[in-house]
């Protein structure tokens, strides 16, 4: 017999402890949606729930239960999840709200849930304060409200921590066939992770999509992503909620920029998960995942009978990931057989009405368009309102499309101009034909961009760094940084500490013009006033210290052929581990956003190109006749940063240097900060 989550997830027998409404829904639905297992109703008094006989308490049971739906209160749930442990049950759903969820404004909730624990022992729970799952390939439900779903053959599985994002995702009329839908409640036992694997296990599910605010457990959700890539199925993320934990009393440019929504961006990144910003994207996304899998690449074909729609798809990919690639001669040959010459041949392809209505003609269309190039073909086709006009032409349009891709063998999909105008038994059936139904352009779009990302072939991410918090951090001096990472191959301008006007003054004699000068002590230098450039002589910098109040100078050369600037840091995020941002550095790391954020230990060749993502990239490699920065000493700055920082885990906070002044043989660090502390032993 299958044990924990598979007996939870799969059941053969059902138990429904409780007599409520939300019970009583359990078991019609299981009725209703042909579970062909037992089902048991528990309630002391009750001598039948919609028809079924009752038993008084969980000991009368005939057998122990593969999956358990327990709708009694908090405080009775323990005793109950106790006992269906005694009896040797799968796993149950806790249905109870109240727990850890409620510590804020009722202090036992914490207790509850470490008695929920200990009730459990080794039985697997769900919860507790969620609605349970739905799997639509058994008919098993242990779900106490109403669904939207039908039962399928294969699918994808969607988890999720809220309870009512799930029931409006069962509810989605996109021709998306689902295979489960989960909560997750407070993941007091069981997390997201864990969940995640058992659904990919089942061979009738073809990707997952995760809803979450959360990660449950960085080296589980490793694991997570391990068990998808072993079994070739694609994990989509849409990730909500923005955390506070990694801009707490930070001093850095690097922690505004970063931040947990970055660390969470990184780790889903490293990890090969996909992903989106909103809930079409997610369906849309697994719906390409499941009828077509991953890409092999981000190049498409458009096809449409509007130059309208044609510019419409050509505009909504810009500063997107896609690409049109141009016609080939083959391409434009066939495809001036079947539009002969009154027809502009492009990518995207306006194809004209000519041959609408023209079944063959529309095949012999789509399938001259379609190249091994390539990895996907859209067709644009907004279709009418069933309830006012006749479907009865677009059938030929189908047909052709179904006829390339057995043709080309390639895959493709139909996507409207509106969401609304793709009805959604078309959607169906288009699935069933192994054809992608899209709904909306830049949904479309997005879902392309997942399926490319999961088709870049085998990545094996190297392991995140667990996140430790230290003790008192402290920040140090900019010398002090500077010295710091100098012994990792960090490479600072030449420098002098002093403490006078007169001595600063002296001592840039000795460095030799032209100088900076800055107050050290001070956070933001810039900001504060605290920094004089490219000061020429020795009254300048005499007049600069005298302006600036602190207690010691750092005289440094000034470096004056700097093609680019560009900041590298990393902060401590308690959630995803520490975080790598590589950005626009100096005046502009704040003003243009342009950052790329990884996680600590990131290879030199995630590293270039991180660099190579961001806009200031042409200045990098040289723009409007400037000459280039060698990438090589940029990226080996950054490899020194993260090496420090792998030597100092569970002491730094926070390290950024800020500007890296990249010239055309170097990288130097004009600025450089630290905040480190003492191992913390908690």
């Amino acid at each position: 017999m299958a044990t924990g989550l598979d007996r939870l997830f799969r059941p053969k027998s059902i138990a429904v402890i409780g007599g409520g409404t939300w019970c009583e829904n359990v078991i019609v639905k299981c009725r209703e949606f042909g579970f062909s297992g037992a089902i048991y109703p528990i309630h002391p008094s009750k001598d039948r729930i919609d028809g079924v006989p009752c038993f008084r308490t969980v000991s009368d049971l005939p057998q122990a239960p593969d999956a358990c739906f327990i709708g009694v209160n908090r405080v009775t749930t323990i005793d109950v999840v106790r006992t269906l442990r005694d009896i040797g049950a799968g796993g149950a759903v806790c249905f109870a709200s109240g727990f850890l969820e409620a510590v804020g404004e009722d202090v036992t909730g914490a207790d509850l849930q470490a008695q929920l624990l200990d009730a459990a022992g080794d039985m697997t729970i769900i919860g507790p304060n969620c609605y349970g799952f739905v799997n639509y390939l058994d008919g098993a439900l242990l779900w106490p409200d109403q669904h939207g779903g039908v039962r399928v053959d294969s699918g994808v599985a969607i988890i999720t921590q809220s309870s009512n994002i799930a029931i409006n995702i069962t509810m989605q009329r996109r021709g998306l066939p689902i295979a489960y839908v989960v909560t997750a409640g407070n993941q007091a036992q069981t997390g997201l992770s864990d969940i995640g694997a058992a659904l990919l296990a089942d061979p009738r599910v073809t990707a997952l999509g995760l809803h979450v605010e959360g990660i449950d457990d960085l080296r589980q959700f490793e694991q997570l992503a391990r068990t998808a890539r072993d079994l070739g199925k694609p994990i989509v993320v849409l990730k909500v909620g923005k955390s506070i934990h990694a801009q707490a009393a930070t001093v850095s440019h690097t922690a505004s920029v970063a931040g947990s929504e970055a660390g969470a961006n990184a780790l889903f990144r490293r990890l090969g998960m996909a992903q989106v910003a909103s809930l079409p994207e997610l369906l849309e996304s697994l719906k390409l995942l499941h009828v077509a899998g991953p890409l092999t690449s981000n190049k498409i074909a458009s096809m449409s009978c509007s130059g309208g729609e044609a510019s419409l798809m050509a505009d909504s990919a810009v500063g997107r990931n896609i690409c049109f690639p141009d016609l080939t001669q083959t391409q434009r040959d066939n495809l001036g057989c079947a539009l002969g010459p009154m027809v502009k041949l492009s990518n995207p392809l306006d194809y004209h009405t000519y041959i609408w209505g023209n079944p063959t003609a529309l095949a012999q269309t789509f399938t001259a368009m379609m190249e091994p190039h390539l990895a996907l073909g859209v067709l644009i086709c907004d279709f009418p309102r069933a309830d006012r006009c006749d479907l009865s032409e677009w059938d030929g349009v189908i047909d052709g499309v179904e006829a390339a891709t057995k043709m080309s063998g390639l895959p493709m999909a139909i996507t409207t101009s509106l969401p609304e105008n793709m009805p959604e038994d078309v959607a169906i059936n288009l699935v069933e034909r192994g054809i992608v139904p899209f709904y909306g352009l830049d949904e479309t779009l997005a879902a392309i961009e997942v399926a490319a990302f999961c088709g870049r072939g085998e990545i094996t991410p190297l392991p995140v760094v667990l996140p430790l918090p230290a003790k008192d951090p402290k920040v140090l001096t900019e010398a002090a940084a500077k010295s710091a990472l100098h012994n990792f191959g960090v490479v600072s301008p030449k420098s002098l500490i002093a403490y006078t006007a007169e001595e600063a003054g002296k001592l840039a004699t000795e460095i030799g013009f032209p100088v900076v000068l800055k107050g050290q002590g001070i956070a933001h230098k810039s900001e504060a006033g605290a920094v004089a450039l490219n000061l020429t002589g020795r009254a300048d910098v005499i007049s600069a210290a005298n302006a600036i109040l602190t207690d010691s100078y750092l005289v440094e050369e000034m470096i004056t052929n700097a093609v680019a600037e560009v900041l590298v840091g990393v902060v401590l995020d308690p959630a995803h581990g520490y975080v790598l941002t590589i950005a626009a550095g100096g005046v502009l790391t704040e003003l243009l956003s342009d950052s790329v954020s990884l996680l600590v230990p990131s290879s030199a060749v995630d590293i270039e190109d991180a660099l190579g993502e961001l806009r200031i990239a042409k200045l990098l490699n040289g723009f409007r006749g400037k000459p280039a920065t060698d990438i090589k000493p940029i990226v080996d700055a950054v490899m020194a940063v993260q090496s420090f920082v792998m030597e100092h885990v569970g002491r730094i906070e926070e390290v950024e240097i800020n500007p890296v002044l990249c010239t055309p043989t170097n990288s130097i660090a004009a600025d450089a900060l630290i905040r480190l502390g003492e191992y913390d032993d908690r």
